[in-house]
């Protein structure tokens, strides 16, 4: 089992089992949402992802037609995105974990629209938009 908060630990949650790995994403919305040069998410099951305390700190925000994005209302912290044609899965960012991550990045995304400031030379595999890798879900 995982645990993992926002900033201010207002919001609490678990998560459990193992983590897939992690999708770093270049895109121009995750540079927006995070302030920094990309957002390392993994995909975890709706029904692995559990909050235990702060319900009513969560705030959305639609930034695309079908996509929320699930942040702190008091500290501002990004916790999740999620689909709502994809109510199965949420994207738990790796920022949130307390624990040691035993899953590391596999690839990075969207790098077409990647910062010009922050090199990638971690030797893996970039995609100029997306791809869905065998055995993940992307939302």
């Amino acid at each position: 089992m995982y645990t993992g908060s926002c900033l201010c630990g207002g919001i609490r949650f678990t998560i459990e089992g193992e983590l897939a790995p992690i999708d770093v994403c270049h895109c121009r919305q995750c540079r927006k949402a995070q302030g920094t040069a990309f957002a390392t998410n993994f995909p975890v099951a709706s029904s692995a992802f559990q909050l235990t305390q702060g319900a009513e700190l969560l705030s959305e925000f639609e930034s695309s037609p079908g996509k929320m994005r699930v942040f702190c209302r008091r500290c501002g912290s990004p916790i999740f995105s999620r689909r709502v044609a994809r109510p199965d899965t949420v994207r738990v960012r790796a920022g949130t974990i307390n624990e040691p991550l035993a899953t590391r990045p596999h690839a990075h995304f969207y790098v077409a629209s990647k910062s010009n400031w922050w090199p990638i030379d971690d030797g893996l595999p970039q995609f100029a938009d997306t791809y869905v890798p065998p055995g993940s879900s992307r939302t």
